[in-house]
């Protein structure tokens, strides 16, 4: 933990990219009072709203309190809807109260509620009072849907945003590792003798840990203090619509989050009867698959950030979805082959005895990989709507995510109704439906914002075929306009660069390099100019330079190659003197890059030619490294070359 003894509100607002280096683990940020506190009263709240629903889940159907089989099944749906109706009622007012008011004391003052309802839901148990526990289940729905907006809002005002996939992926594997542990920790003690003191105690303790967690969240400001109030959540649940649509992008966005809870809910919620019916297990194998997808999630939420490199990288998106809909294809055929080899036996199947059945180490491994490329999934998505947000609406942006949220699980139980009840098709049958559902979705929401298979193509050629090393990308300014002077090697030059550096470059590039096919998709995705010398075509050349001075005028960064062209035998051309043009026109600092190792590369002209031998250097490391910026007024095109040639050394 930091020192206490400093003044609380240092924590309260994240430090700059600049001072804190982007190499840093995730991990580090548990040992910050910034962090830390606030991780361990959403842990804690998630798992007490498990323990709570799951050992009430078991005392209605097991112990018979609710009287015949029928009234059981009635008041389990009832349970359910319940706990999810507030979300509905109350996002829209919680969103606006997290905008309006200081987060730290909102999410204090929940927790004392939690404490409140909890001891109701203590009584409830105690007297056995049936009324009395739908009433609490529906507060605690009323105090989860208070607590959500403030739960994604406060993040960015105490993180940087290079860790804001670190802190997403923190929050992700904690939430989903405390709805495990609730569900078999309130399973099972659901099923004690005396349960109602076990579970009362556990739940009003749990509640008291988290408020005392809660004490030591560092304020976060109010971002919209002149809010007024509207306390119709039909009329507000339009303007939070109205709002989110502001950037199509983060609308998208949040539709692919509420699909995902679809998804997931959609296995969470089948997983204990597809342990019993088709792979003939018992408590156990349920607890063993439960494991392996919320495992699976958590380690693919950890993973992000060291896939991502500390950024917000919503090429993870598009790999996720891959990844869910083909493991979830695959769980279909490896349950069938499990199920194929269970003919002769007589007894239930144990977690021990299950590893020694035909395909189960398939069945488990699919449902942690699908659980693994959801985290890949959810973190960046959660990071990309915090990113792209208004500070000032960022609460009621995520407040109509939860009220999507809500829906599509509401959605993933009418469609556990219509197949596996009216259409009766099977469990295996329904998780293969949800994975090309996914597929369709999937396709609908990267169609309609190409920036997410862009960022997935740039993430691919990054990630896939070089290892590289970056240094000095801190003297790239995080915002206002700015312009990248790199050398040019080789095909792949503007990928690199827009994988390695944070901030989204608008490319300066020769119109034949443009309009290469599967590269134009990606350049014309992140507004690439086009340009071409003035004797070649006056007219391309006019225009790019008019929309050079538009873009940095609108604080855009801007990559220029002022070589004009590709080297041909890996040595660093004269810089011609268009870039000394565009500052002279809009003076802007220009950050001198040198890209390295890339010369002899299958993308290079070097040795056989560009474009042959694919595995010429597969895999190999290269570096970028930038230098201080220029400023305008002594950019000189030959001095700027020679800085560049020194920053790139002997290392082509």
């Amino acid at each position: 933990m930091e020192e206490h003894t400093k003044p609380v509100a240092e924590h309260s607002a994240p430090a700059s990219d600049a001072s804190r280096t982007t190499e840093s683990s995730q991990f580090a940020l548990l040992k910050t009072r910034r962090f830390l506190p606030f991780f361990l009263t959403q842990f804690f709240g998630a798992l007490n709203d498990n323990l709570y629903k799951n050992a009430l889940l078991v005392l209605l159907v097991s112990t018979g309190i609710a009287g015949a089989s029928a009234d059981t099944n009635l008041l389990v749906n009832i349970a359910a809807g319940l706990f999810i109706l507030p979300f509905f009622l109350f996002s829209s007012l919680a969103g606006q109260l997290a905008d309006k008011y200081e987060k730290a004391t909102i999410v204090r003052r929940i927790k004392v509620a939690e404490i409140l309802i909890m001891a109701g839901g203590f009584c409830a148990l105690w007297f056995n009072e049936i009324w009395l526990m739908m009433i609490v289940l529906f507060a605690m729905g009323t105090q989860s849907a208070f607590f959500g907006p403030v739960k994604y809002s406060i993040i960015p005002q105490h993180l940087a945003t290079h860790e804001l996939i670190g802190g997403n992926a923190q929050i992700e594997m904690g939430t989903f590792v405390a709805i495990l542990i609730g569900t078999i920790g309130g399973s099972l003690m659901g099923g004690l003798e005396n349960s109602a003191i076990w579970v009362g105690t556990a739940v009003i303790a749990v509640a008291g840990i988290g408020w005392l967690c809660s004490r030591s969240v560092p304020p976060a400001r109010a971002t919209a203090p002149d809010l007024k109030l509207d306390l119709n959540p039909v009329r507000e649940g339009v303007q939070l619509f109205q709002l989110a649509r502001e950037k199509y992008a983060v609308l998208l966005a949040i539709m692919g989050i509420s699909w995902f809870w679809m998804v997931g809910a959609s296995y969470l919620t089948q997983a204990p009867n597809f342990a019993v019916t088709h792979l003939h297990g018992g408590p156990g194998l349920v607890a063993l698959l439960l494991c392996g997808f919320t495992v699976g999630i958590a380690a693919g939420s950890l993973f992000c950030e060291r896939m991502s490199g500390h950024k917000v990288e919503i090429g993870l998106v598009p790999f996720g979805a891959i990844g869910i809909s083909l493991f979830g294809i695959d769980l279909f055929f490896a349950a069938d082959a499990y199920q194929s080899g269970l003919a002769e036996l007589t007894t239930l199947v144990s977690p021990w005895t299950f590893f020694a059945q035909t395909g189960a180490w398939r069945v488990l491994i699919d449902l942690i990989l699908i659980g693994m490329f959801g985290g890949f999934y959810i973190v960046p998505l959660y990071a990309m709507v915090q990113a792209r947000t208004d500070e000032s609406k960022r609460a009621r942006v995520i407040a109509f995510n939860n009220i999507l949220n809500a829906l599509f699980m509401v959605i993933s139980s009418l469609l556990g109704v219509v197949f596996l009840g009216m259409l009766d098709m099977g469990i295996p049958t329904f998780y293969l439906v949800i994975a090309l559902m996914n597929i369709a979705v999937a396709v609908f929401i990267f169609q309609q914002v190409p920036e997410f298979t862009m960022r997935f193509l740039i993430w691919i050629v990054s990630h896939s075929i070089y290892r590289v090393r970056h240094d000095g990308l801190e003297n790239i300014p995080e915002k206002g306009p700015a312009l990248i002077a790199a050398n040019h090697v080789s095909y792949v030059d503007a990928l690199l660069l827009a994988g390695a550096i944070r901030r989204p470059i608008r490319f300066i590039m020769y119109k034949p390099i443009y309009e290469i096919p599967v590269l134009n998709f990606i350049f014309r995705t992140g507004r690439a100019i086009p340009i071409c010398s003035p004797r070649e075509d006056e007219r391309v050349y006019n225009e790019a330079m008019e929309a050079i001075a538009q873009g940095l005028d609108n604080g855009d960064l801007l990559c220029l190659f002022p070589e004009g062209k590709l080297t041909r035998d890996g040595e660093i051309d004269e810089f011609r003197p268009g870039i000394e043009r565009i500052v002279a026109r809009t003076p802007v600092p220009v950050i001198p890059v040198a890209l390295q190792g890339l010369w002899g590369g299958f993308f290079s002209h070097s040795g056989a030619g560009v474009f042959r031998a694919p595995f010429r250097r597969f895999w190999s490391r290269i570096g970028i490294r930038a230098a201080e910026p220029v400023m305008a007024e002594a950019l000189d095109a030959q001095t700027l070359r020679e800085r560049v040639l020194a920053l790139r050394g002997d290392w082509q």
